[in-house]
């Protein structure tokens, strides 16, 4: 089992910044790759980027490159999300997954383990 616990999420507005925060425990951080996904009102959820076991590989949506950055501290068992220039169409819950492998990690059905979400909204 591995529970992940995201923070970080808020109010702010277009063109400036947040950084969520994925707290993991249960199981060692370093053997999972950790995804973010998001999910709008309305919408299905969707993939925003994910980073491999060793954090030697990292991966993007097209809507966010550029944007956003995900980077991990294995030592503090922590997956990070640097979201610069927001937009409004970011506006989602943003969601921490963990996946026992390194590939496929652009669809959910990879991860095994999720958090329950931040909120992230970006006004105009």
């Amino acid at each position: 089992q591995v529970q992940l616990v995201e923070s970080g999420g808020g109010l702010v507005q277009a063109g400036g910044s947040l950084r969520l925060s994925c707290a993991a425990s249960g199981r060692t951080f370093s053997s999972y790759a950790m995804g973010w996904f998001c999910q709008a009102p309305g919408k299905e959820r969707e993939f925003v980027a994910a980073i491999t076991r060793s954090g030697a590989v990292t991966v993007y949506a097209d809507s966010v490159k550029g944007r956003f950055t995900i980077s991990r501290d294995n030592a503090k068992s922590t997956v990070y999300l640097q979201m610069n220039s927001l937009k409004p169409e970011d506006t989602a819950v943003y969601y921490c997954a963990s996946s026992a492998r390194d590939f496929g990690l652009g669809f959910a059905n990879t991860y095994a383990y999720w958090g329950q979400g931040t909120q992230v909204t970006v006004s105009s």
